[in-house]
């Protein structure tokens, strides 16, 4: 089934350029919205675990809240109780910003589902779970790695 790989490719990157042209209206990079909202969900997480959330790597985590920070969405802390953990908080601009990007993150789904009813939204959610799940699974089977 080449074909779907040729269009989510297509979509993938369609959705990517509005995406990102989105998020710099916000004066962000794609992907610092990710990192913002599982700051908004829990204030005060590790690099790392930030990194095991978004199924990145930690210095790439590190790359975006150095960025950040310049821009003064967040601060860099030790943790209180390890010294050799850094959390990273939230300012008060980072935090007014989850507003404006769920707004926009939602007008964006909105517009590029328009066209479908409510049961192909449904269906389609519900099959792009399964997917990313089989993709995951193929990621994480032992020995695929170097092949």
């Amino acid at each position: 089934m080449p074909e779907f790989l040729d269009l989510h490719s297509k979509m993938s990157k369609a959705l990517r350029a509005v995406a990102d042209t989105a998020m710099r209206r916000h004066g962000l990079h794609l992907g610092q919205d990710h990192l913002l909202a599982v700051l908004w969900r829990q204030d005060g997480r590790t690099p790392g675990e930030i990194a095991t959330a978004l199924n990145v790597t930690t210095p790439n985590v590190v790359k975006a809240a150095t960025r950040m920070a310049a821009a003064g969405l967040l601060t860099r802390r030790r943790d209180d109780k390890d010294n050799r953990l850094v959390r990273l908080w939230l300012t008060e601009a980072g935090r007014a910003l989850q507003e404006p990007i769920e707004k926009e993150r939602r007008s964006i789904e909105e517009q590029v589902t328009a066209d479908l009813t409510r049961s192909e939204r449904e269906h389609l959610l519900s099959a792009l779970t399964k997917i990313h799940r089989s993709a995951n699974a193929l990621l994480n089977r032992p020995g695929d790695q170097n092949e």
